[in-house]
């Protein structure tokens, strides 16, 4: 690869601290301290390559300067006041010293500076994309008043002053170096100049002028049929949309880092498209996710300081379920604690709202917007995790299938202790419905509608509830039968018929609708997961998933096999009864959520695995059947004494 001069030579501002006036904005110290970390780390990913190749040096002055880098970077990270994130941040650009010490490869160390960089923005966020959308052609004008002299009408560096400038000017067409080039590090340089040669400062320039210059220059080396090809790919390919899916990624991403993601003509093409209509991406962004979380808040927020409480809680609900909740997948597996923050404040919102205390509304609005900063740095430098996708997705099929799977193998257990092998294919017949059910869900979800948040919830929590009755129904007779030795008289004189009428069809409905809704969240977990990337990941999620579930049924199926049918009978009742608790908590918490019930927090454990939630509603509804379930076993065991 080509020496670029042009970046070597940006890097160098960093020496001299030409930070001061950089931006209208005034900038803290603080930031301007880690404007100058991104940039030196963002030199090292990009330059390195023209320092060492295949583990030799291949230019000594180049190698030098990596070594400097990597040392001052690893310093100024120890500089940096306390963070959680601190420790691995330093570890990461200690990893990266030590990589260019061995002399690794080119690709290795651009990683581990990227990932430096990400977890130096996610530790000590800075504003990132443009206030106020670039204006291209004002970015146009600018570039032939202020740099065509120097770099030439079209960017090719073959201006009329070229020839007598040393270093010559960068060649912006040049595609080699574009692929590397992020639009942020273009508004560095045009921000702070370059130290030592004839590239001045525009910070006469306002803000907005500058990164209007800056996207134009992003886009010289992209000729138009890239940019139509990448129009197409944007708006019909929802994997290369997410690529890109906010600002903040627009004006940080490279063609380099978004061809780890898709293929290397798909990166071009769509980073082609989205340079030069950035305002598709900012489109995309205020439809999805915690923009739209954010806007549909501060809508609920106005509507309640103008009286309109009703409108205000559907706004609330929405902000929630729409904007906030597809993100859960990828939070759950990152953050669990962010995550139950967000839902927790979102509850005292909602009851604030709900109470007409604006004051109070907009404490708690506050207390999102912080949050909701968080959950973009989290799921953003996620994206491309593939361990993160992995574990989400292996959670997801854990935490949903288990409950699922307990039921119906709790039933087919019972069926071959009554030896009643007859019935089993309408419970076999349940749940596979129930899969094939989940499959046209995805196939619904994906390609025809978009299944709201509020809908799930609702779906959710219905199904829920009425499992819960049903299981809670079945505990208590199954205690019933297991004692005294009802159960003899009771399959001699009842059970044939049961198995073969009624009860039968009622068997099938309990395995699908307790199957069903396990899949039926699953499925839009998955489609979250998918929209980042990482196929494989999600697939070896999903198979591990499959396997670990397989071999809890097969030892609970043994275990049954062995058990007395007394104690079987006993033992699988308080199990059901248990399972029943836990889907109504889940069933009461859904409806909350979809705002069918009011939500009352209080301090508690939150474990949804258990069912259990921290408001006095889904802690209620889970007394309320633990005190039925108990009068029941105990009605049992006083009548069977009797």
């Amino acid at each position: 690869m080509k020496y670029s001069i042009w970046r070597r030579l940006t890097a160098l501002v960093v020496f001299f601290g030409c930070v001061i006036g950089a931006t209208h904005a005034n900038p803290t110290s603080r930031e301007a301290e880690v404007r100058q970390l991104w940039q030196l780390l963002d030199y090292v990913a990009v330059d390195y390559a023209g320092a060492v190749q295949n583990g030799a040096i291949i230019s000594e002055l180049e190698y030098g300067e990596m070594r400097e880098f990597s040392t001052r970077a690893q310093n100024q990270v120890q500089a940096l006041p306390p963070h959680p994130l601190h420790a691995e941040l330093a570890a990461a650009t200690a990893r990266l010293k030590q990589a260019v010490e061995r002399k690794e490869a080119p690709q290795q160390v651009s990683r581990l500076a990227r990932e430096a960089n990400h977890l130096l923005l996610q530790a000590y966020p800075f504003p990132v994309a443009p206030h106020a959308m670039p204006d291209l052609a004002r970015g146009a004008a600018l570039y032939q008043a202020q740099c065509a002299s120097c770099h030439g009408a079209t960017g090719a560096g073959d201006g009329a002053l070229a020839a007598k400038l040393e270093p010559k000017p960068i060649a912006f067409t040049d595609e080699e170096r574009a692929r590397s080039r992020s639009l942020m590090a273009l508004y560095q340089v045009i921000s702070q100049g370059v130290e030592g040669t004839s590239m001045p400062a525009f910070a006469s320039l306002s803000e907005h002028d500058r990164w209007s210059l800056a996207f134009h220059v992003g886009t010289l080396a992209f000729k138009d049929a890239d940019i139509e090809a990448g129009k197409s790919a944007f708006a019909q390919d929802k994997a290369a949309s997410a690529t890109i899916p906010d600002m903040n990624t627009l004006v940080t991403a490279t063609e380099e880092e978004l061809a780890k993601a898709s293929s290397p003509l798909t990166a071009r093409t769509v980073l082609a498209y989205v340079r030069t209509h950035p305002e598709a991406v900012r489109e995309q962004q205020e439809r999805t996710g915690i923009a739209l979380a954010r806007k549909l808040l501060q809508d609920s927020l106005n509507a309640l300081k103008n009286n309109q409480r009703a409108k205000a809680t559907e706004l609330a609900l929405s902000a929630y379920l729409d904007g906030f909740e597809p993100l859960e997948a990828t939070l759950d597996a990152s953050d669990r604690q962010l995550l139950v923050d967000v839902e927790r404040t979102m509850q005292l919102y909602r009851g604030a709202v709900s109470q007409g205390n604006v004051p109070l509304a907009t404490e708690y609005a506050a207390q999102l917007d912080g949050y909701f900063a968080r959950v973009e740095d989290v799921t953003g430098a996620n994206k491309t995790d593939a361990t993160t996708v992995f574990v989400g997705a292996l959670t997801i099929l854990l935490r949903e299938g288990v409950e699922a799977l307990l039921i119906v193998i709790a039933m087919v257990a019972f069926l071959r202790k009554a030896d009643r092998p007859q019935a089993l294919r309408y419970v076999h017949a349940g749940w596979l419905s129930a899969l094939g059910a989940g499959a046209l869900t995805w196939l619904v979800a994906t390609y025809v509608v978009t299944i709201s948040g509020a809908s799930r919830e609702v779906t959710e929590g219905l199904s829920s509830l009425f499992a819960a009755a049903v299981l809670l129904s079945v505990g208590l007779w199954m205690h019933q039968k297991g004692q005294a030795g009802q159960w003899q008289a009771y399959l001699k004189q009842h059970l044939t018929a049961a198995m073969e009428k009624r009860s039968a069809w009622a068997l099938f409905a309990l395995a699908f609708i307790a199957v069903y809704r396990e899949v039926f969240e699953t499925v839009l977990f998955y489609s979250a997961l998918a929209a980042d990337g990482n196929g494989p990941a999600l697939l070896t999620g999903f198979v591990t998933g499959l396997v670990l579930l397989t071999v809890i049924a097969v030892i609970f199926l043994r275990t049954s096999a062995r058990m007395p049918i007394g104690k079987f009978f006993s033992f699988s009742s308080v199990l059901v009864a248990v399972l029943a608790v836990v889907l109504v908590g889940k069933g009461i918490a859904g409806l909350q959520e979809a705002g069918w019930l009011t939500a009352t927090p209080v301090t508690g454990p939150r474990m949804p695995v258990l069912g259990l939630y921290p408001t006095i509603q889904t802690y209620a509804a889970q007394l309320a059947l633990l005190l039925a379930a108990g009068l029941g076993f105990g009605f049992n065991l006083v009548k069977a004494r009797k």
